[in-house]
């Protein structure tokens, strides 16, 4: 089984699936069918939970039923008031910040670095006010963010920081790894990242002993509340019995308030048996995507009027995603390297459109020119090119080829895809 896109309109199509299941997973499914055992709840959850707590560094790990779900948890356990205020990064997928469109707080978009496309440290400051409750950034593309300069801001200022790592799985940062940099870590295991879970799973991680029972209740259709010591003494009442469902908890506190109904949001044991086989292998397929992006990058050295982020000896990027920009007035532009690529057989998905400008949140009065370098680089700069571990060698070369041929500002489909195609 491979990722690759079976859109016949293209030699390199971008990824149907970011990952690469075969033989292992296969037989991680058989016997978790043939075993008889629980499909909801089960050792293999608690398994795969144990090992991302220990690939993260992390207290707990736990999952839920996407990356989404992760976030908009994270959010909650934020005790957002009205009023409140929340930084939230304009480049990423929008899952990353319309939770807080159901929160009566205000959303200030933070401009990113025009290098990595990560929140800019200084801008991220300058937006801070006495009602700011929290800073949610994402590790655009796995490169992760600068986390030592935003958690010391963070900290001076009595902010909170969510990590969205749907893309970091397989970085480090100065030896450490991301959802273990900030407060809470936000983990998607979609079929387009860089592990699956067969299709949606997603995992939040910290150290905070109360929030795991708060998400542990939320995920297993129980109310996040505040609880008070009320035992019943009156009435037809009668003592727990092991077999009285709910029974200790009913009979021994009281809810003064709900902070959530709670949900059925928990992981199911095949997806939990995948995600273990597939993070075993994490190293090897972030190997691949490495080894791609690598070739990319000497390609791309050749061409003056295009630029690429360099990456510290002290960072490791797992290239979720593989981003170059292309010099405004130095060549061709922005948007003819992406026609001509297309010619090539190339898809190319830039990503992601500010979300700032998204109607959702122009609809609570966010405008162009808000964030500046993230808009100069979105409609002008940003190219993202297919990178994932079921690509070919032959299909590498050819997306070589075809951005040679891009760069130079010619166009039509290449040699090796018209015999390809034949």
């Amino acid at each position: 089984m491979n990722g690759v896109n079976t859109n016949s309109r293209y030699f390199v199509p971008a990824p149907s699936l970011g990952s690469v299941l075969g033989d292992t997973e296969l037989a991680a499914l058989g016997e978790l069918v043939r075993s008889g055992e629980t499909l909801s709840q089960g050792r293999w959850r608690d398994t795969f939970e144990q090992a991302m707590r220990e690939h993260v560094g992390s207290r707990y790990a736990m999952t839920v039923t996407s990356g989404t779900v992760a976030v908009a948890l994270a959010v909650h356990l934020l005790d957002l008031a009205p009023g409140d205020e929340v930084i939230v990064t304009p480049q990423t997928f929008k899952a990353t910040a319309d939770p807080l469109l159901a929160h009566d707080v205000t959303v200030r978009f933070c401009d990113v670095e025009p290098d990595t496309l990560n929140v800019d440290v200084d801008s991220f400051e300058s937006l801070i006010t006495p009602r700011t409750k929290a800073l949610i950034l994402v590790h655009y593309g796995g490169r992760p963010a600068r986390m030592d300069e935003i958690m010391r801001v963070a900290r001076r200022h009595g902010v909170r920081v969510i990590e969205d790592c749907a893309h970091a799985l397989g970085a480090l940062y100065r030896g450490r790894r991301p959802g273990a940099l900030g407060d809470i870590g936000c983990f998607s295991f979609h079929s387009s990242k860089n592990i699956t879970t067969l299709g949606e799973g997603g995992m939040l991680t910290f150290d905070d002993p109360g929030w795991a029972e708060r998400i542990d209740r939320i995920r297993s259709n129980a109310a996040d509340g505040v609880f008070a010591p009320s035992p019943l003494s009156a009435g037809p009442y009668r003592r727990a019995e092991p077999w009285m469902m709910w029974a200790d908890d009913s009979y021994e506190r009281q809810c003064l308030r709900v902070r959530h109904p709670g949900s059925n949001a928990t992981l199911g044991e095949a997806g939990a048996v995948v995600g273990l086989a597939q993070l075993a292998r994490l190293e090897e397929l972030a190997g691949r995507r490495r080894w791609i992006a690598g070739r990319l990058a000497r390609t791309l050295a050749e061409f003056p009027h295009v630029r690429l982020a360099e990456v510290p000896e002290d960072v490791r990027h797992p290239y979720h995603l593989f981003t170059f920009f292309v010099r405004q007035g130095r060549g061709v532009s922005r948007d003819e390297v992406i026609h001509a690529l297309e010619d090539a057989g190339v898809q190319v998905q830039v990503r992601y459109f500010p979300l700032h400008l998204r109607p959702e949140w122009r609809g609570r009065g966010h405008r162009l020119g808000e964030c500046p370098v993230t808009e100069r680089i979105w409609f002008h700069e940003q190219v993202n090119l297919p990178c994932y571990p079921s690509m070919t060698d032959g299909q590498v070369e050819h997306l070589v080829l075809a951005l040679k041929s891009a760069l130079t500002g010619r166009r039509g489909v290449t040699a090796s895809y018209e015999e390809a195609r034949a």
